[in-house]
């Protein structure tokens, strides 16, 4: 995520719906299963118990730790932790579909991304818990990162060092958007804007971006591959339809 500052996030309501226990079933937006509802439900589907709110709050640490590793100690951790598609497939570095969203550029690159998962991360993790939210951040952004290195590599781009946590960060303000349809997000610290509205804008402004072939070092593709994943996430795992929610928030 970059570019854009959120200073304030309005209209989340005080008390968030406790996770129902075993057995229990709670009613969530958008025709959403309950997480108490564990013995009815597939594999795919299925709630983790830990419960501690803390994973977006890892997650950040995680980040600032390989930053400060990786401009501090030798620049070949770049190499290695950042997705470049020719080492993935002829080397077999496939861990870097992985570790990719951990390595950032500079500064500013980390700083927006971090902003974003804390200001919208750490809502979305209190609403689902920390072990889901851990679970669809890190799905988010590795299948993110393989949807990106296949088009890469169908389009020749097989030398290209993707990095950041942009694509994560993306699904998670999806994920946002998503339980908290009516959340007013402060753009710049003027602008009131619904988290839905946020969505789709920052969707037209990359699939703008990346099909006008505007000029920047910013991946779109995997801004947009987070997207998808993210929608695909909730859609299947947890039985919520975005977009209802979004029009549903309309009326």
């Amino acid at each position: 995520m970059s570019g854009t500052a959120v200073s304030l996030i309005s209209g989340i309501p005080r008390s968030v719906p406790e996770r129902g226990r075993r057995g229990e079933c709670l009613t969530l937006p958008g025709g959403g299963h309950s997480f108490g509802c564990v013995d009815r439900l597939p594999f795919y589907q299925r709630a983790f118990s830990l419960r501690q709110y803390n994973a977006a709050f890892a997650i950040i640490a995680v980040n600032a730790f390989v930053f400060l590793l990786t401009n501090f100690t030798s620049p070949r951790l770049y190499t290695y932790l950042s997705l470049v598609p020719v080492l993935v497939v002829q080397q077999n570095w496939w861990w870097q579909v992985f570790t990719y969203m951990f390595v950032h550029a500079n500064m500013w690159h980390i700083l927006f991304n971090m902003l974003g998962l804390f200001f919208f991360g750490v809502q979305l993790e209190q609403r689902i818990g920390s072990s889901e939210f851990l679970l669809f951040y890190l799905v988010s952004g590795t299948v993110a990162g393989l949807i990106s290195l296949g088009v890469f590599w169908v389009t020749g781009a097989y030398q290209v060092f993707l990095m950041g946590a942009s694509g994560a960060v993306f699904a998670v303000l999806l994920a946002f958007a998503t339980y908290y349809p009516h959340a007013r997000i402060l753009l710049f610290g003027i602008f009131p804007i619904r988290a839905p509205v946020l969505v789709v804008g920052y969707a037209a402004i990359e699939i703008f971006s990346m099909f006008g072939r505007v000029r920047g070092n910013v991946a779109h593709l995997t801004h947009l591959a987070g997207f998808l994943v993210a929608y695909l996430y909730i859609r299947i795992r947890l039985r919520i339809d975005p977009v209802r929610v979004f029009l549903d928030s309309r009326r």
